[in-house]
């Protein structure tokens, strides 16, 4: 089966003093979606940007803005990340007091939809949800910050997601990604990807490239290159 791989650089680890710049080099690097971090400091310990910033870089932007909103409560902020530009918003069930409602809310306002589970976040809330997702999202580390090394049990639980939405698809469901984001590098994508994941989210092995190593063209080719080959294998 060809499987198409989605590179996420997230600008959590870009120069934030030239945003724009940043998202039109990544790109230009061959990236498939741009992953914007939205961080409260009081559901996770941090914080980061609103809907301003994402209204800023969105004229720069040629592919998606991947949302992915660390924040309680979390409806109040989804009409404002629709307008500001998002293609894709993801939560975490946690932060809502209806998920269900907060997905359709979501896809209400034009943007594809996605539930986002926490190292230690039980996968039950997938039996209720799946015919409203467009997007799974396994965090593989505990979210807050970037730079942090990848939690190797993470990958039974991709696995176990991906048997899920192959379940799903064979009874004519919808087409659902699988997206894993903390600690992703060239040298563990391939587990990832074997695993099943289809999207990667990567900030400091993307934005931390070296120029002799070919910059962020080099790094984003080499993790997609990774990840084609684990799952041919």
């Amino acid at each position: 089966m060809s499987v198409t791989h989605r590179i996420a650089p997230s600008l959590l680890s870009a120069d934030f003093a030239r945003l724009g710049e940043e998202v039109r080099a990544i790109q230009a690097a061959g990236a498939d979606l741009i992953h914007f971090d939205v961080m409260d400091n009081h559901f996770v310990p941090n914080l980061t940007v609103g809907p301003l910033v994402c209204e800023a870089i969105r004229p720069h932007a040629t592919v998606p803005i991947d949302v992915h909103l660390m924040v309680r409560p979390v409806d109040r902020l989804i009409p404002d990340f629709a307008r500001a530009g998002a293609g894709i918003i993801t939560f975490h069930p946690e932060g809502s007091d209806h998920v269900d409602r907060t997905l359709a809310l979501i896809r209400d306002h034009g943007c594809k939809a996605g539930l986002v589970f926490n190292p230690a976040t039980p996968l039950g809330w997938l039996d209720h949800v799946m015919d409203k997702l467009d997007i799974v999202l396994l965090m593989s580390v505990n979210p807050g910050y970037g730079g942090q090394t990848f939690i190797a049990s993470t990958l039974a639980k991709i696995r176990a997601v991906r048997e899920r939405i192959d379940a799903w698809r064979a009874q004519g469901g919808q087409e659902i990604w699988l997206e894993v984001d903390g600690g992703i590098k060239v040298d563990n994508i391939a587990q990832v990807a074997a695993a099943g994941a289809d999207t990667f989210v990567a900030g400091s092995a993307v934005f931390g490239a070296p120029d002799p190593g070919g910059g962020y063209a080099g790094v984003v080719g080499r993790l997609r290159g990774a990840a084609d080959a684990a799952r041919a294998a």
